[in-house]
């Protein structure tokens, strides 16, 4: 077995249907197209969307609202996480929290939140910290380093 013998699968390909190439072809004289119309001519067919001059349904439905190209997407760890998973004096950065899967997909960064309490001093880097968790994270000893 080399190169030179590789073939595909029996079955999993097939020529291609000559169109248009006599009556014994199966496919001649109109091609399949029919009789006449729109879709028979050269070029014919509808552009998607087209409802045959109605209104189409991306023009009838109302416009809302704005999605920002440059949105940033934080995952979310909050103290009581930290408090629960990490022992006094370790240093919490993304790859602890992804080794005790507090962060499964990183998105844009990580974002530590104050829900909970925190009596332990962690020093924390992560991409972005609220107001209220570097209170608790400085109030319990620790350090919030921005990554």
């Amino acid at each position: 077995m080399d190169l030179s013998n590789l073939r595909p699968a029996i079955g999993s390909t097939k020529n291609r249907k000559r169109i248009g190439r006599g009556p014994g072809s199966g496919k001649g004289k109109t091609a399949g197209k029919g009789h006449k119309g729109q879709n028979a001519r050269s070029g014919g067919g509808v552009k998607p969307g087209f409802e045959g001059g109605q209104m189409p349904l991306q023009r009838r439905l109302p416009k809302r609202g704005f999605k920002s190209l440059n949105k940033k997407v934080y995952a979310l760890v909050n103290l009581r996480d930290l408090q629960e998973i990490f022992e006094a004096g370790s240093v919490v950065d993304i790859e602890a929290m992804g080794q005790n899967g507090l962060v499964s997909q990183l998105y844009d960064g990580i974002k530590v939140l104050g829900d909970g309490d925190l009596d332990k001093a962690l020093t924390v880097k992560a991409h972005k910290f609220s107001q209220s968790a570097i209170a608790k994270i400085e109030a319990a000893g620790g350090k919030a380093e921005v990554i």
